[in-house]
């Protein structure tokens, strides 16, 4: 699992080297992770995904799990139940452990959307590897962001970073893979949303 995320890392580098794209015209782009809402009046402001980013996605989405279609009802069941989007939360699936219900990340993050241990026994999981639980619980918290911040590029950076982190820097944190984390779930979530994936 870690050497498709080094590949796919290595693969966006590549791309973004020889990056060219301009946003559309006649509209202010931003990069989806800056959080100037409160700056910038909304109107006429939009995410601009670079095509590095959009084709890095396809690359990596269209490696389908092994049991796609339980994992798909799954997400759908967990994100109707929570009022999430259910692209957002594949993608957030996708970014966290690559399908992998079994992953466990160097800081002890486990099972599909990856729960830190404290947050899993907060959330009443019993089993992390669960991926009935672990879905249930990512999107429940997942939600919990949405509400408490009120933005999707906000609430990715708490479920990466932290909510603390987040109402600290009053926004995206400045650390790089944070980031890079939101970006890759909303060029993730945009890749599903076109492909109905």
């Amino acid at each position: 699992m870690l050497e498709n995320l080094a590949v796919t890392k290595a693969r966006i580098c590549q791309i973004e080297s020889r990056f060219a794209n301009e946003p559309p015209r006649g509209v202010v782009s931003i990069a989806p992770h800056t959080a100037i809402q409160a700056l910038v009046p909304t109107e006429g402001v939009k995410a601009f995904f670079p095509d590095y980013l959009i084709e890095a996605a396809k690359e990596v989405a269209e490696e389908a799990p092994a049991d796609s279609g339980k994992l798909d009802a799954l997400i759908e069941r967990a994100a109707a139940k929570y009022g999430v989007e259910p692209d957002l939360v594949k993608a957030v699936v996708r970014a966290e452990s690559g399908f992998n219900p079994a992953a466990v990340s160097p800081a002890g993050a486990r099972g599909l959307m990856q729960l830190m241990p404290g947050t899993a026994q907060a959330l009443g999981v019993s089993d992390a590897f669960d991926p009935g639980q672990n879905v249930d619980a990512g999107v429940r918290y997942l939600k919990q962001q949405i509400d408490r911040f009120g933005d999707v590029q906000l609430a990715l950076a708490a479920y990466n970073a932290g909510p603390n982190a987040v109402a600290k820097y009053g926004g995206v944190p400045p650390y790089r893979e944070t980031r890079d984390y939101v970006n890759r779930v909303l060029s993730y979530r945009a890749v599903y949303g076109r492909d109905g994936s």
